[in-house]
C-alpha cells in the first residue's frame, strides 16, 4: 500500500468558480433561470442541469477554450501538488464536472501527472455533451460519478486519505476520508454529520496541516 493520497475537487475548490457558473453568467442567465429553480428543489438532478448547461454553450471549440481558460485557479495548487509528490504521496482529482475543462486547464499551467476522475464529455453542436456509461463502477445518476466510490476504491491502495471540497457532492467522500478540508457549504454539511475538517479559503494554508498529520502518523 501507498502511504497517502490527496484528493480535491475542482471546481470551487482548485478553482476559483464552477465553470458552469461562468457559462451560465455569460451565455444562458435568462434560458436557465426555470431550470435552475427545478434543480435546486431537486426536481432535476445535478447532470440534467449541468447537461443542459454545458449543451447549450452555442460556441465553437476554439471559443470554448478561451472560456476555459478564463476559469481562475488557486495560484498555489501548482506548488501544493508538488509539495505533496515530494513527501511521497498522490494527488488525485474528483469532479462532478467535466474532464474536458479541467484537462485544459492542467495543461495550460503546466500540470501533469495527475489522476483525473471526472465526467467524460465531447463537443459536439457548439457544446459540451456528457458521454456516461451506467455500467462505469463509479457511476452515479444524480452526479454523473460517485466521488464516495472513487474514494472507496482509493482507501484499497492508500493508508491514509485527505479530502478538499466545498459541495454536496463532497459529502460522501468526506465521510469516508481520514483528514478533510472544507469550504463553502460543505462545511455546514460536515458540521450537520458531526464530521470533524478544518475550514479552509486557498491551498497555501493546507500544507502545514498535511504535514502535521503525516508526522503523527510517521509517515
Amino acid at each position: 500500500m501507498k502511504n497517502f493520497v490527496f484528493v480535491s475537487d475542482f471546481d470551487g475548490t482548485i478553482s476559483k468558480r464552477d465553470f458552469y457558473k461562468i457559462i451560465t453568467d455569460k451565455y444562458l442567465k435568462d434560458e436557465v433561470k426555470d431550470l435552475y429553480k427545478e434543480w435546486r428543489s431537486n426536481k432535476i438532478t445535478d447532470v440534467d442541469y449541468l447537461g443542459y448547461v454545458f449543451s447549450h454553450i452555442g460556441r465553437n471549440e476554439k471559443e470554448i477554450l478561451e472560456d476555459i481558460l478564463t476559469i481562475s485557479i488557486d495560484p498555489y495548487i501548482k506548488e501544493f501538488i508538488k509539495k505533496i509528490k515530494e513527501k511521497g504521496g498522490d494527488f488525485v482529482v474528483v469532479s462532478a464536472g467535466t474532464n474536458y475543462y479541467i484537462d485544459k486547464v492542467f495543461q495550460n499551467i503546466g500540470i501533469d501527472n495527475v489522476d483525473i476522475y471526472s465526467n467524460k464529455t465531447v463537443f459536439k453542436d457548439n457544446g459540451l455533451h456528457f458521454v456516461l456509461n451506467p455500467k462505469d463502477e463509479f457511476y452515479s445518476d444524480v452526479y454523473g460519478i460517485d466521488k464516495g466510490k472513487v474514494v472507496k476504491k482509493l482507501r484499497e491502495n492508500y493508508e491514509k486519505v485527505f479530502y478538499a471540497g466545498d459541495s454536496t457532492p463532497d459529502i460522501a467522500p468526506s465521510l469516508l476520508s481520514d483528514v478533510v478540508f472544507a469550504k463553502s457549504k460543505l462545511c455546514n454539511f460536515l458540521t450537520e454529520r458531526n464530521k470533524e475538517f478544518i475550514s479552509f479559503e486557498g491551498f497555501d494554508e493546507i500544507l502545514k496541516h498535511v504535514e502535521k498529520y503525516l508526522k503523527e502518523w510517521g509517515i
